[in-house]
């Protein structure tokens, strides 16, 4: 049994995507900033991160290669655009995430979030919001008696 669930997971899983930590992070500087130059791109993550210019050039090529970003030559430089919004690329990772590996059922997730004791309590009132706007578009939707 376990076997055939790690043979699952890794089938849902070697469909979906992925973005690493780096790739996430360098994906939403480009997003807000864009266009932005891989130059440009290294010279941040150098500042913030201590990383060489050929660590972001690697990750560069490995999110346009997966088809998050996109490169255009202009005036013999090329320039680096995300594809979609992080919010939209965020959005689209969770989606496949829980189709893919919780099996399009969010009760793992609420469960996670049950036992996770630190939650911000904004991010709480976030939660609440959506599960109210949840309750309203379900009662849109009820055939009236």
């Amino acid at each position: 049994m376990r076997r055939q669930f790690t043979s699952f997971l890794g089938k849902a899983m070697s469909k979906v995507k992925t973005l690493g930590r780096v790739e996430s992070e360098l994906l939403r500087y480009i997003d807000e900033n864009q266009p932005v130059t891989a130059r440009c791109v290294a010279d941040y993550w150098l500042e913030t991160h201590g990383q060489a210019r050929t660590t972001v050039l690697t990750v560069i090529e490995r999110l346009k290669e997966k088809g998050f970003i996109s490169r255009k030559k202009y005036e013999g430089v090329y320039q680096y655009s995300a594809k979609r919004t992080s919010a939209q690329i965020l959005q689209s990772l969770v989606g496949d995430f829980v189709s893919g590996v919780l099996g399009g059922s969010l009760t793992p997730f609420t469960a996670y979030l049950n036992e996770a004791k630190n939650l911000d309590p904004n991010e709480v009132a976030a939660l609440k919001k959506i599960i109210v706007e949840l309750e309203d578009d379900s009662r849109k939707r009820e055939p009236r008696r």
